[in-house]
Parts: structure tokens; C-alpha cells; sequence
């Protein structure tokens, strides 16, 4: 078994373009009015001829 590597090499260089920055936080979601009723996306479930199909 090949032994996993814990550190880069010595002699490694990091990009210009990598940073130690965490990741931005996600944008929040658009809540639009759903004119049929409850969205689809947030109950799971889609209605169709008045039968609710999950997808």
C-alpha cells in the first residue's frame, strides 16, 4: 500500500491565483410569489391535473 501523502513537497511554489481566503457566502434565494399555490420546489411535489406527482 502506497503511504497518503500528509505535506507538499519542499520545493512546492503556490500559484499566484490560490488564496487563503475562505469561499463568499452563497446569495440568498429570490422568493417570487407562486401564483398556482405552494412552489414545487419547496414541497417536493409537482401538481398535475389536480394530482400531486413527485419528481
Amino acid at each position: 500500500m502506497t503511504e497518503r501523502a500528509t505535506q507538499r513537497p519542499k520545493d512546492f511554489v503556490k500559484p499566484a491565483h490560490w488564496t487563503s481566503d475562505p469561499a463568499p457566502r452563497p446569495a440568498e434565494p429570490k422568493l417570487e410569489p407562486d401564483p398556482r399555490g405552494l412552489s414545487p420546489t419547496r414541497y417536493g411535489d409537482w401538481e398535475q391535473n389536480g394530482i400531486a406527482v413527485d419528481f
